[in-house]
């Protein structure tokens, strides 16, 4: 397969991909052309993403930031909700402590945190 080696074919390759998502759409047969330039197009950028912009794991303290906007809660309401003290919430969030396996595994059953993430794997 052909792959994008540049920048400049990598913005070309988005813009067509634009174009070609006002051509093509459900009820297209997999067999049209549009949609087999489009499905090869967006493989192609896939590709060139995953190396040349590389989507690493958040921090456990980004994500549990993350979940306490997207659930409305602060600081404190996220300590009681997972059974700690404000302090110890405070000491995790500012990078002074890991959370212990007991409290890792309680993130991810209360706060939907992946175990990768709350391991620090």
């Amino acid at each position: 397969m052909a792959q994008i080696k540049n920048e400049a074919a990598y913005n070309a390759a988005l813009n067509r991909i634009e174009e070609l998502e006002d051509l093509v759409d459900d009820n297209t047969p997999e067999t049209d052309p549009l949609y087999l330039e489009l499905d090869m197009l967006v493989d192609m950028v896939e590709e060139y993403e995953d190396i040349h912009y590389p989507i690493g794991t958040p921090s456990l303290i980004d994500t549990i930031r993350l979940r306490m906007y997207e659930m409305g809660l602060n600081q404190q309401k996220v300590a009681a909700l997972l059974g700690i003290s404000a302090s110890r919430m405070s000491e995790i969030m500012n990078g002074k402590t890991e959370p212990s396996l007991a409290l890792a595994r309680t993130m991810c059953q209360k706060l939907n945190i992946e175990p990768e993430i709350a391991l620090g794997l």
